[in-house]
């Protein structure tokens, strides 16, 4: 049970500090309102960074039910854990995102432009393409969990692995974040959508989009699989 509240904290945390810095970047009457993509860059690299040194002995510091299908897959943890923590993950993505409706409710109800509302809990495409937009978030996983899988234990042992982290995320955001807002995370993408869609006030217009949703659901996993396929076929 105490990886299961370690991994339900973390990605609440993940999801606070992350979308938190998209609701403070592009949400109306913010105080750091248009700072830009450094500010998300280096913001989303320390949310995921923060949780991962709090919980990493504790469960792993996965916050992602991709990070965690590729650990079962190459033995890292039990095949039974995984639905828990997935569920975990899931509900932690819910509950932050839900806490940031509340901290940034003036400012979601003194944004107009629904899509704005949105991004700032979900991610989506800057041009629609359904086979590029599940490449982008492929390719991008699929970099994530080739390089956690990489990640030699003395750097573990020594904490030098949560800075490879935040390397990591930010290198993927760098490189792919303008084409589908690099999700690589059900738990961060699907969970904070469906609290936007029940829990946002936007003066009763508002749309999820899960036209496009599933992508960043469907495809981290599939990036997942196939990165920790190719890591145990080198190794």
């Amino acid at each position: 049970m105490s990886a299961y509240l370690a991994e339900f904290i973390g990605t609440a945390m993940l999801v606070l500090l992350g979308d938190g810095v998209c609701c403070n970047v592009n949400l109306e009457g913010s105080g750091m309102k248009g700072s830009g993509v450094v500010h998300i860059l280096i913001g989303w690299g320390m949310a995921v960074m923060v949780p991962a040194f709090s919980f990493g002995a504790m469960s792993g510091a996965h916050f992602n039910p991709a990070v965690t299908i590729g650990a079962a897959m190459r033995g890292g943890m039990s095949w039974g854990l995984v639905p828990g923590y997935i569920i975990a993950q899931m509900l932690g993505g819910f509950v932050g995102a839900a806490i940031l409706i509340v901290l940034y409710g003036d400012q979601i109800k003194a944004t107009a432009d629904d899509a704005t509302i949105r991004g700032c809990f979900a991610t989506g495409p800057s041009i629609r393409n359904t086979v590029n937009n599940f490449l982008s978030e492929f390719v991008a996983t699929f970099i994530l969990v080739f390089t956690l899988a990489s990640i030699p234990a003395e750097a573990g042992a020594s904490g030098a692995s949560w800075i490879l982290v935040y390397g990591v995320i930010v290198a993927c955001g760098a490189s792919f974040g303008g084409l589908t807002g690099y999700a690589m995370n059900a738990a961060r993408d699907a969970a904070p959508r469906f609290a936007y869609q029940v829990l946002a006030p936007n003066f009763g217009k508002k749309d999820p989009d899960w036209a496009y949703g599933w992508i960043p659901v469907v495809a981290p996993i599939c990036g997942s699989v196939v990165a920790s396929l190719l890591y145990m076929a080198l190794h």
